[in-house]
């Protein structure tokens, strides 16, 4: 009997095997580390290495965690990639004490470790910090860049209200121990929690936003010296804000492919910052969606729609079959 019943079991385990096949199911995501300028990064991957290449890059006071939602959406169609900047997740964190946070480290991370994984061509998505780790690394090797995505990722003083350039400002000259002392309650739990990922969200509606997110960031901010390393990256932030005319340079000279999905609701990076893309990318695809800074917290099934569209009509792979139409 008990025979009969294990071989019926194995059956209907193969049945639902055999029915698996039929949907268009999400690859298994890795969770990897790899050793680029002495140090360990952690990464994401999943997807056919032989299809296109989507490389994510995350914002403050974020990890890759940001993209567990979006990276199912992109792999069956992509090869995805999602590292964390050296000083943040699971990647390394060097003592800050004796290691100082600039974002040409990360970028110089960002690009050894695409290197490292022999990933010459690539798409590059960046949010928030993802854009001056994102845009130093086009600089570099604006060749390998086949498109650009853009979700809340300043490149222009129009995505910066007059108050904001100001804060940057002052974090980068104002070294006095009552400004670090301010910078550094900015990554504390309170401001992690309603000033960064509740902030832009109506109290009716913050049952889509999954405390998993802060949850985790703030596990990676429990020391001093990790907070120290958020601290240091906001005193270098104006160094990205005097770049912004070399990137819109490099952006003007190769026109490269771009979609811009912005969270029109956001106040820190506000839609103007998003619309000026388009003076030096006038063919760039731009949405303004209703969601704020962590759009892709809010509604990663219309950001990753959005992608896969716009990476079909680019050439990239074709537009997956809407349900009860045949793939072309």
């Amino acid at each position: 009997m008990w025979r009969r019943l294990s071989l019926v079991v194995a059956m209907l385990a193969l049945g639902a095997v055999a029915m698996a096949g039929d949907f268009n199911l999400p690859p298994k995501t890795y969770y990897r580390t790899a050793e680029v300028l002495g140090h360990k990064i952690f990464y994401r991957e999943a997807g056919d290495p032989a299809k296109p290449t989507i490389v994510l890059l995350h914002g403050y006071p974020a990890s890759s965690h940001s993209y567990r939602e979006l990276i199912p959406m992109l792999s069956p169609h992509y090869h995805v990639i999602a590292p964390d900047d050296l000083g943040s997740g699971f990647s390394d964190h060097p003592d800050p004490d004796g290691y100082t946070y600039t974002f040409d480290k990360l970028a110089d991370h960002a690009e050894a470790l695409l290197k490292a994984l022999k990933i010459d061509k690539y798409a590059l998505y960046m949010q928030d910090f993802g854009a001056p780790v994102g845009f130093r690394v086009i600089e570099r090797n604006p060749g390998a860049v086949e498109a650009i995505i853009v979700q809340n990722a300043n490149a222009y003083l129009d995505g910066l209200t007059p108050e904001r350039r100001e804060f940057f400002r002052k974090a980068h000259e104002d070294r006095s121990e009552g400004s670090v002392a301010g910078l550094f309650a900015r990554t504390g739990p309170e401001s992690i929690v309603n000033q960064q990922y509740l902030r832009d969200v109506p109290p009716a509606k913050r049952d889509i936003m999954s405390p998993d997110s802060w949850t985790h960031d703030l596990a990676f901010l429990r020391t001093d010296k990790d907070r120290k390393i958020q601290v240091q990256l906001y005193q270098d932030y104006l160094t990205n804000i005097d770049s912004y005319p070399a990137w819109q340079a490099t952006m003007r000279k190769h026109q490269f492919p771009a979609l811009i999905v912005w969270g029109k609701n956001d106040p820190a990076f506000i839609a103007p910052g998003a619309e000026a893309y388009l003076r030096d990318l006038p063919q760039a695809e731009l949405h303004l969606i209703d969601a704020g800074h962590f759009a892709v917290e809010e509604q990663p099934q219309l950001v990753a729609a959005h992608i896969l569209n716009f990476m079909a009509r680019h050439g990239q792979r074709q537009a997956p079959a809407q349900e009860g139409e045949p793939a072309r």
